[in-house]
């Protein structure tokens, strides 16, 4: 389905650059229900882009281009005859900039009057507390299109996340199942997974290939839920720029390509902290599944890990795998 009702499938011809200096090629990009799709002429998948996070160089003129937000050098050419494409862009980018409008003229005086108050007291503030209140007023879609962008940054570092038609539904319903929006699965970049701003998380495909129980993988995810509830990822992001990026975003709700590739490699280069045992027992105990084989994945012994087997909260229940074994061979070879 697409985001659009009257179209069941919308589809067009169009030239993709991956890099400024990278040669154009020839694609078909189809609209998603959130994404924009981008394959070859043998239809295998090249680039997923929000539609959230995209922008267009050059209104009014043709061939139209558009890019990702955050990084211009990936393009993506649509000739003005492919109507029904440009069109049905233009639509849902009319209809999310009604979305970001919506609060209307009262939240619009009382964002202006909150940041003339931010400014006035700057000096005096604490970093943490500038921080903490721009966490708290950034919405969900410029989280999703910062995460969206963050992705695009730590894939030129790890490679192209893996992805085929036939493993597409099987991350989508493993990423419902454990209460994410989008599940990563890439070949290097993360030692093992990492929470993206906007319901993003990255897996280490060693989590789904070297391991017969999908417990180990849906483990990992809900680890990461775990220290994002302890540490919103959004927080971490400008933390890793500075008070400078902080107060950028408090202002105009934008960050640098610098700010977004100075995190990617401070987090894909630091190691991860380990949540409290009892955040982390609530999330698998939420999402129903069982903490002890990914904890004996992380130590064969136990004995680091003691509290995740002893206090497993779905030990000797009978459970719905997390996912059968048809789904689970097919994602363990999403990476060919």
């Amino acid at each position: 389905m697409t985001a659009l009702r009257e179209y069941q499938r919308l589809e067009a011809a169009a030239l993709w650059r991956a890099a400024p200096d990278a040669q154009r090629r020839d694609v078909i990009v189809s609209v998603g229900d959130a994404t924009l799709t981008i394959a070859d002429m043998n239809d295998r998948p090249l680039a997923h882009w929000s539609l959230a996070a995209l922008e267009r160089q050059n209104p009014g003129s043709f061939p139209a281009l558009f890019h990702p937000y955050g990084d211009q050098g990936e393009t993506l050419e649509i000739a003005e005859d492919e109507t029904a494409m440009l069109d049905a862009i233009n639509r849902l980018q009319s209809a999310l900039t009604r979305a970001r409008a919506r609060p209307g003229r009262l939240r619009a005086v009382t964002l202006l009057s909150t940041l003339a108050i931010a400014a006035g007291l700057a000096v005096f503030w604490l970093p943490n507390a500038l921080l903490s209140h721009t966490v708290d007023v950034v919405p969900d879609i410029k989280r999703k299109a910062l995460g969206q962008a963050l992705l695009g940054r730590i894939e030129r570092v790890s490679g192209q996340a893996c992805s085929t038609l036939e493993t597409a539904p099987i991350l989508d319903r493993l990423a419902e199942r454990l209460d994410i929006r989008q599940l990563v699965i890439l070949r290097s970049g993360v030692a093992s997974s990492l929470y993206l701003p906007g319901g993003i998380v990255l897996l280490n495909r060693d989590l789904v290939e070297d391991h017969e129980d999908p417990a180990v993988a849906a483990g990992a995810v809900l680890v990461e839920r775990a220290r994002a509830v302890e540490r919103d990822p959004l927080a971490e992001l400008l933390a890793a720029g500075g008070i400078r990026a902080t107060f950028r975003m408090l202002t105009t709700g934008e960050l640098t390509r610098a700010t977004l590739d100075r995190y990617a490699e401070t987090v894909i280069s630091a190691p991860r902290p380990t949540p409290d045992e009892v955040t982390t027992l609530a999330e698998f105990a939420r999402a129903a599944v069982p903490s002890s084989p990914y904890a004996y994945a992380q130590d064969i012994t136990g004995e680091t890990v003691l509290g995740l087997i002893e206090a497993d909260p779905m030990a000797g229940r009978d459970l719905q795998p997390v996912l059968n074994d048809r789904d689970w061979v097919q994602l363990q070879s999403i990476c060919g």
